[in-house]
Order: structure tokens, then sequence, then C-alpha cells
């Protein structure tokens, strides 16, 4: 006797990490047009709001004490600091996306990627590489893949072809019966 989670294809916490400037929200847009399945996490932030930016959908817009907190209580999977302000990926929403049975696409720069593994060890890290980036062996070890990206289409299409079917697939029930 099976049940409907059992149905359901396995939902992945994926992070695709680069060097700075790689393009990978540029690729990440991409996937999510052609599979709105596919959830990106809403990074938290202790940094104004820009002009343009949507609280709650661009980023959550915290004040220090609050992101401070949210350290303290573990709610983050994990967090930086960059100038005088931080940012961070809120828990909840991957745990409860995960949960759902869908996919999560995480873009993050190479510590952030790490730090995900460290909190996340089944988590399958994607590095993002330009022509003419070289990564240190060491850190092309920490990914189960490499994608090179000269070409935003091609990036995504190879990144849709890594992350395999049952990562787009919806949850579907099994007929009962």
């Amino acid at each position: 006797m099976s049940t409907d989670d059992e149905a359901r294809p396995a939902a992945r916490l994926t992070v695709l990490a680069g060097p700075s400037g790689d393009g990978r929200e540029s690729v990440v847009e991409l996937i999510r047009a052609r599979f709105p399945s596919v959830w990106r996490p809403v990074p938290a932030t202790t940094r104004p709001r820009c002009r343009g930016e949507v609280p709650g959908v661009d980023r959550l817009f915290l004040d220090p004490a609050t992101f401070d907190r949210m350290i303290a209580d573990d709610e983050l999977l994990e967090w930086s600091r960059l100038g005088p302000y931080r940012r961070g990926v809120p828990r909840a929403g991957v745990r409860a996306r995960l949960a759902e049975g869908r996919p999560v696409l995480l873009p993050l720069d190479l510590p952030g990627a790490l730090a995900v593994r460290a909190a996340v060890p089944d988590a399958q890290l994607v590095l993002l590489t330009p022509p003419a980036y070289r990564p240190d062996p060491a850190v092309v070890a920490a990914f189960a893949h490499a994608v090179r990206h000269d070409h935003t289409e091609r990036a995504a299409d190879e990144l849709v072809g890594l992350l395999g079917s049952s990562f787009l697939a919806p949850a579907q029930p099994r007929p009962s019966g």
C-alpha cells in the first residue's frame, strides 16, 4: 500500500552559485519563467529598500534587531555581511516549500553555497562558471556539477537537464482504486 507522499517526486534544494557577476540571477529567472513550480527564496536584508523593490517579493527588509534575533534563533539557512548591511535566507520558506514537494532553486555566492551545504548536507550545489573563470580545485570539489555560463539560454537548459524531470514535475496524487 502506498501513500500520496510516495507518489510525489523528491523535492530538492538546489543552490546555483558562482563568483560575483556570474549571471546566476538571470539563469534562475529564465528557469522560473519556464517552470513556475520552481521556488526561489526571498532573501532578508538590513539594507534600505531601493527604488522599485517590493517588500516581501524582492526582499524582506528587516531592521538590524530583527535580523539579530533571526540569527540567534537559527532562523536563517545562511547569512553574510555586505558592507554595513547583512543579508540571509530564511529557513522557514525553504522548509515549507520542500515539505510541499516543490523544488527550491537558490542563487548564492560561493561562501553562501558552502554555508548551505553545512546546514543542509543533501542540498545539490551547482557551480555556474563564466567563460574566463578558473575556480580553485577545492571549490570545484565542493560542487556536484558545474555549468558553463557563456550564454544564458544554454546555461538554463543545462541546469534544467541536471535537475531532471522529477525536479520540474508537479506532485501528482495517485489514482485511487
